[in-house]
């Protein structure tokens, strides 16, 4: 399974395109980053874990029609797939065995 181990952030940055649905583009996915962990984020670092992530093939992306409040520029929007949100059920099955594991204190 080389090269599909999911870092912390790419981990983060997954979870929120799962979130965001329809609506996760670069700086959506920055602002719910910090809306949800109070973590400031700035927009190199999101695209560059984006652009791993759909190399990996759990995400997959499209452009959408241009706007004019960006200047006739188009978003490219992201999308979890089926072998991302496995990646996100194998990672929490994997934590929850852990956090099981822990003795009572």
């Amino acid at each position: 399974m080389k090269g599909t181990h999911l870092g912390e952030f790419e981990e983060l940055v997954l979870l929120i395109v799962g979130v965001l649905v329809d609506q996760a583009y670069g700086v959506t996915v920055a602002e719910e980053i910090e809306k949800q962990t109070g973590r400031k984020v700035s927009l190199s670092p999101v695209h560059s874990a984006l652009y791993r992530l759909e190399k990996k093939g759990f995400v997959r992306s499209e452009l959408s029609g241009s706007t004019q409040t960006r200047g006739g520029r188009r978003k490219r929007i992201y999308q979890i797939t089926a072998a991302g949100k496995s990646a996100l059920d194998q990672v929490r099955i994997q934590r929850n065995n852990l956090w099981d594991m822990i003795p009572e204190v």
